[in-house]
């Protein structure tokens, strides 16, 4: 992908907002009359040749998008250069990029008829074998765009699909790809020629007449069935792993462990900060959705107590509603979570904007406000100017800024979310005997103890722990 775009005949990559009246109306008519190209875009990849499993050779793709009525040309801009992003790191190596101006997507061609040829003609040029739109497409619009630039169409949702396919690792994480393609691709199956076409089977349907007997299903309805079969024993294979899930989260509330679950957009560094925070060796690479299966470690922190830090598959605007119901399990360590990190690129051009999909993703999964308390998290400080971070900061008050590359921040954000965890409710004085030392241990590990004093007794043990384990220490007498 080249560095710069060829910048459009008029100067800009996007039209402004314009004028009213007179002035408004040219302004449109110019507007409409041609794609515009995007200049300056750029990915968050470095080298396209990091993608890991690129097999034999690039698809050649342009990118295309549309604003106007509720969507901004800036925010149209950010929308594609997140979109080159995602096509890089599915394998692809984007050409260009272009905009339309219109109110509404045409029903038919997406673009509209006229400018669907345009496009054609500009993938031709380009040599390209592939056009990505900038939105979910409908089964007739894609395959009417299709038709009209003699190449392959794909969109938003089919490309981010694709990726998940490719980084899904666990049998779960596999499951849940599959059956989000799946429901994608159910309503969009196209027949060719005779083998797709409907047939009566057995009896001549009513009015037919001669030529219409059959098997009585054809390919097309073949394919429709297996699809459903499989979903449904995906669903089943789903189904049975989620008692797994629940004993694991059984088990931590009972030991009163406190969860916290790193969320975020995509790349903006959550498994880097889980590794600096804990030591792990979780995948840490500069593509798009590359943590799908969620890892959880257990941290010590410095008053004794232990919690659990989950990291989780990241977030993206316009999150495709098949993916978003397939990883509600996968999303559940956000869920339950006592804290959540959001963590939230720096450098990134539109933070706010992040920001805000994040937190819709969230209210979609827990259908409302995530019961977790949410400490914001500025990563990659080390990369972004610092009068930027000290803007961040100051928008965002209670956050906290840190480079788990540096390590710079990591103490305040340690201390940070020790003052988030909730404290346990009940305070308990007893006296533990030796042979209960385990008690003793649970409280360190799960509790706030406030003093502790040894005699030929026992352990006198002050602390504040968790209901279940105190009504243990109580039953041991005064």
């Amino acid at each position: 992908m080249t560095d710069s775009w060829t910048r459009s005949r008029e100067g800009t990559a996007l039209g402004p907002e314009g004028d009213a009246g007179d002035a408004w109306d040219q302004l449109e008519r110019e507007e409409r009359a041609a794609l515009r190209r995007v200049a300056g875009l750029t990915t968050e990849l470095q080298d396209v040749s990091e993608v890991e499993y690129r097999q034999l050779r690039l698809e050649r793709v342009v990118l295309v998008g549309l604003y106007g009525g509720d969507v901004t040309a800036r925010e149209a801009q950010l929308s594609l250069r997140e979109l080159a992003a995602l096509a890089e790191t599915a394998g692809s190596e984007v050409l260009d990029a272009v905009t339309q101006r219109r109110a509404h997507p045409d029903p038919a061609t997406y673009l509209g008829s006229g400018k669907a040829a345009e496009l054609a003609a500009r993938v031709a040029a380009l040599e390209a074998d592939t056009v990505v739109v900038d939105a979910e497409l409908g089964p007739s619009q894609r395959r009417a765009l299709e038709d009209a630039v003699g190449v392959k169409v794909v969109d938003r949702t089919a490309v981010i699909l694709d990726i998940f396919a490719s980084h899904a690792k666990s049998k779960e994480g596999k499951a849940q790809v599959e059956l989000a393609q799946l429901e994608y691709l159910l309503p969009r199956l196209r027949g060719w020629g005779e083998s797709m076409s409907r047939q009566a089977g057995g009896r001549v349907a009513a009015g037919a007449g001669i030529g219409a007997r059959g098997p009585g299903e054809t390919k097309i309805e073949l394919d429709r069935r297996r699809i459903r079969e499989r979903m449904a024993r995906l669903r089943r294979d789903l189904k049975a792993l989620a008692p797994q899930r629940a004993t694991r989260r059984a088990s931590r509330e009972r030991s009163q462990v406190a969860a916290v679950a790193i969320v975020g957009y995509t790349n903006a560094g959550k498994s880097s900060l889980l590794n600096a925070l804990t030591g792990a060796d979780v995948l840490v690479d500069n593509q798009l959705f590359a943590t799908l299966d969620p890892t959880v470690r257990a941290v010590k922190a410095s008053d004794g107590r232990v919690y659990t830090l989950a990291d989780t598959v990241g977030f993206v605007r316009r999150l495709p509603h098949q993916l978003v119901a397939a990883f509600a399990s996968t999303l559940e360590e956000s869920q339950g979570a006592d804290v959540l990190l959001h963590t939230v690129d720096a450098t990134h051009p539109d933070p706010d904007g992040q920001i805000a999909a994040v937190r819709e993703v969230l209210r979609e999964i827990a259908g409302g406000a995530p019961s977790g308390a949410e400490l914001i998290v500025f990563t990659k400080t080390d990369a972004a100017e610092a009068g930027q971070v000290a803007a961040l900061l100051a928008a965002y008050p209670g956050s906290v800024a840190v480079s788990a590359r540096t390590g710079a921040g990591l103490d305040a954000l340690r201390a940070a979310i020790e003052s988030a965890l909730p404290r346990p409710p009940v305070e308990v004085d007893v006296l533990v005997p030796f042979a209960r030392g385990d008690l003793v241990a649970r409280a360190h590990a799960t509790g706030e103890v406030l003093s502790e004093t040894y005699d030929a007794g026992g352990a006198r043990l002050r602390a504040r722990v968790g209901a279940a384990l105190a009504a243990e220490l109580t039953a041991l007498g005064p």
